[in-house]
C-alpha cells in the first residue's frame, strides 16, 4: 500500500509562510494525482489543492487561491504545498492523499484510500 508522510508543519504568525512536503515510500508517485486537505478543530476535512500526475494541472480551493502553490518533484518522489500570507483560518491538520490516475486533471472527490498521518499547521500571533 502506498505510504505517504507529511512534514513541514509548525507555528507561524499571520502573514508568514510554510512549505509542506508529502513524500512517498515504496512506490513512485509519477502516476498518482496528489491532493492536500486540511481539518480544523470541530470542522470537517476540506480539500485545499491537488495536482495531476502527467500534466501537472492544478486545482485550488477559493480560500487559498493566490496564496498557496502546489508542486511536484518526481525525482524526489515528493509533492509540496507552499503556503504564503497565512491566516489564522488556515490553522488545522494538513493531510496529503493520492490516487492512481493519468487523467489530465485531478479530482478532489477521487481521494479515498491513500492518506498520510497529517501535519499540524498553526497560524497565530
Amino acid at each position: 500500500q502506498l505510504q505517504l508522510v507529511e512534514s513541514g508543519g509548525g507555528l507561524v504568525e499571520p502573514g508568514g509562510s510554510l512549505r509542506l512536503s508529502c513524500a512517498a515510500s515504496r512506490f513512485s508517485l509519477d502516476f498518482y494525482a496528489i491532493g492536500w486537505f486540511r481539518q480544523a478543530p470541530g470542522k470537517e476535512r476540506e480539500g485545499v489543492s491537488c495536482i495531476s500526475s502527467i500534466t501537472g494541472s492544478t486545482y485550488y480551493a477559493d480560500s487559498v487561491k493566490g496564496r498557496f502553490t502546489i508542486s511536484r518533484d518526481n525525482a524526489k518522489n515528493t509533492v509540496y504545498l507552499q503556503m504564503n500570507s497565512l491566516k489564522p483560518e488556515d490553522t488545522g491538520v494538513y493531510y496529503c492523499a493520492a490516487y492512481f490516475s493519468v487523467q489530465p486533471r485531478c479530482d478532489m472527490a477521487a481521494f479515498r484510500v491513500n492518506w498520510g498521518q497529517g501535519t499540524q499547521v498553526t497560524v497565530s500571533s
